[in-house]
């Protein structure tokens, strides 16, 4: 599961294991460790909610994914769930959920279990 951060928005993009993992447990997570501390990042599915939300506590960022919504997204050829989250004082939070794709470029990262890049070029 790769993160990435921008301002005030998270990405994250999941292989063809992690979609899978995440379908069938509804939960998935990963660490970033920093010598005595971490960054934990993970996805967890929520039932009787109506759309994508993220929580920040400790060391720990959720994002939270509707149970309907991660159904869909898992058993169909979606790529993406995504919604912006209002934080107050006029900002939003962009959230972004990606499956992920073989990149066009070269690269040294294993991309053997991604997904097939619907594109031939770049």
């Amino acid at each position: 599961m790769k993160l990435r951060i921008k301002g005030n928005s998270i990405r994250i993009r999941l292989s063809k294991s992690e979609v899978d993992y995440f379908g069938t447990i509804g939960y998935l997570e990963e660490k970033i460790e920093f010598g005595n501390s971490e960054l934990v990042y993970a996805l967890q599915s929520k039932m009787n909610s109506n759309e994508i939300t993220a929580s920040f506590e400790g060391n720990t960022i959720t994002v939270l994914i509707p149970e309907n919504l991660k159904n869909d997204w898992v058993g169909t050829d979606q790529i993406s769930l995504e919604n912006k989250v209002d934080i107050g004082v006029g900002k939003q939070l962009f959230l972004l959920i990606e499956k992920d794709f073989v990149c066009l470029d070269n690269t040294f990262e294993d991309q053997s279990d991604n997904y097939p890049n619907p594109n031939n070029t770049c």
